[in-house]
């Protein structure tokens, strides 16, 4: 069957086909440009995942925004707590000089999105009815602002600018802008918590620090002390005794600590074991008098303070016992006794003229008994020193033990993060279609991600302090087994230059001339 087309048929249909190739063509031209984006946005997340510095991190962040848009012109604010504003820390190009511009919520394009909490395109600043009134902003045309936004709320904004009339900003701009804000956003958290996790790092060491001069300075004390200290726990086990008590009873630490200590007489039990319970109860015993036995069986007389420590949870934990031996005071007050009973048989029977001398020897027992007493208020008082000090110690390793837990539990939350925060996207990256440059970029971003939740300091990096920091990652692409083109297309330099950092490594190294494979002599630096 012939069929036959007029002439303006032809040109209808020559015409669709026409337009039909141009639409095609427009739409792969869009679908390369997308792909490009996608390919910067990817370089860029590894480019800014890696860096710690917060203020490098800003510039960097802006630098790429500026270039995945085509202009030169940007700034970031962010957001200042304390003054209730966003603050424009970072600026280029026509904002270089607006550092330190403040705005509230809903002044300028700044505020807008932080009031909106979406993106805001302006195409003619001059004209739009929300901008700032100010005459250095009068050379502005297009704008955009882009939200750093977490799940909560808007935390910063990034707007860039076009000063030429002809110049805006298409949807594609902002659909990228966006992605990369999310990418940004990413990065600055990283930075943060690196910068609490390092402040909270030098924080604790300098606590730790302090706490252990505190409990050498009283260990010391204690150590010093002239009167036998022993430390209970709550089953009568002693776990520490002073060398005071060593040397008074005899007995060595070997064969006291993790042991009952048996040197009670036995006619001393029954009231030791009353103030054992009374100190069991809560109360404290001070200054009472009983007897104990040394390693010779000789009995001395001591004066007894005992209290209760607690423990981290609350309860007691054991009890510490401060002991004096009051031997040689006793045999004392002894003989001050028969000495008294004597003077009243002499002046019972000696005349009146021993009265006077009688009267004198009574003086001086009453300046003995002031002296006595005196002596006993200042025991009181060591007594309460040295009780104060058990308690700080006792403190002070209550904190030294919730030190190690918080020392853990930052541990745990340093990797938590990261592998929550940074892997999954990583992994999500090396899944996709990478060439072998970005496979082998993200094969280094997972390396140093690893490197920095482990708890060992890299010992080949160590050994490479003298080497440049050009020279240093050189040696690490060819530790991973690099080759030197691929090393060259990583760091966007020509073979002949990577041919001459090895050269430089290896005579750094002390190679030169000589036939040892680099790559291995590196590997055996770790």
């Amino acid at each position: 069957m012939n069929i036959t087309l007029s002439y303006n048929e032809l040109v209808a249909r020559v015409e669709a086909l026409q337009s039909e190739s141009q639409r095609l063509q427009l739409a792969e031209e869009a679908f390369h440009r997308q792909n490009a984006s996608l390919k910067a946005l990817h370089e860029t997340s590894l480019f800014l995942i890696a860096k710690l510095d917060k203020e490098e991190l800003l510039e960097n962040i802006l630098e790429r925004a500026a270039s995945l848009s085509g202009t030169t012109h940007g700034y970031i604010y962010l957001l200042d707590s304390v003054k209730g504003c966003m603050q424009m820390v970072v600026g280029k190009g026509f904002f270089k000089g607006q550092l330190g511009r403040c705005v509230v919520l809903g002044q300028g394009v700044g505020g807008v999105v932080w009031q909106t909490e979406k993106p805001v395109v302006v195409e003619d600043y001059q004209s739009w009815h929300d901008r700032i009134v100010d005459k250095v902003l009068d050379g502005l045309r297009s704008i955009v602002g882009i939200p750093l936004k977490n799940d909560s709320r808007v935390l910063g904004v990034i707007g860039l600018a076009h000063v030429e009339i002809d110049r805006q900003f298409s949807e594609e701009d902002i659909t990228t802008l966006e992605r990369f804000a999310a990418l940004a956003l990413i990065a600055l958290e990283k930075s943060r918590l690196y910068s609490d996790v390092r402040h909270e790092l030098a924080e604790r060491k300098r606590t730790e620090s302090i706490l252990r001069e505190s409990e050498e300075r009283y260990r010391t004390f204690l150590e010093s002390s002239p009167d036998p200290i022993v430390v209970y726990d709550m089953l009568g086990i002693a776990t520490y005794v002073n060398p005071a008590f060593e040397q008074t009873f005899h007995l060595s630490r070997e064969e006291l600590l993790g042991k009952h200590i048996d040197f009670v007489p036995k006619e001393n039990w029954p009231e030791t074991k009353e103030a054992i319970q009374r100190m069991q109860s809560g109360q404290k015993i001070n200054l009472f008098e009983t007897r104990r036995l040394t390693r010779e069986g000789k009995i001395l007389d001591v004066q007894l303070s005992s209290t209760l420590y607690m423990g981290g949870d609350g309860q007691p934990h054991g009890n510490i016992v401060t002991l004096r031996d009051i031997s040689a005071q006793k045999k004392a007050e002894e003989e001050l006794h028969k000495y008294q009973g004597h003077l009243e048989e002499l002046v019972t029977e000696r005349t009146v003229e021993l009265a006077q001398a009688n009267l004198k020897l009574e003086q001086e027992i009453d300046e003995r008994r002031r002296a006595e007493k005196a002596l006993k208020k200042r025991e009181k008082e060591l007594e309460a020193q040295s009780h104060h000090l058990a308690e700080v110690n006792t403190a002070l390793r209550v904190l030294l033990q919730q030190r190690e837990v918080d020392k853990k539990e930052l541990g745990e939350v340093v990797t938590r993060n990261v592998q929550e925060l940074v892997s999954p996207y990583l992994q999500r990256v090396m899944n996709g279609r990478l060439d072998n440059q970005q496979r082998t970029l993200a094969r280094i971003l997972e390396t140093n991600l690893n490197n920095i939740i482990s708890p060992f300091v890299s010992k080949m990096a160590s050994g490479l302090t003298h080497l440049t920091p050009v020279e240093i990652r050189v040696a690490s692409l060819i530790k991973e087994g690099n080759t030197n083109k691929e090393i060259a297309d990583v760091l966007l330099v020509s073979k002949n230059t990577i041919l001459f950092h090895r050269y430089n490594i290896r005579v750094k190294l002390g190679l030169k001339n000589q036939k040892i494979n680099l790559r291995s002599h590196l590997l055996a630096m770790e």
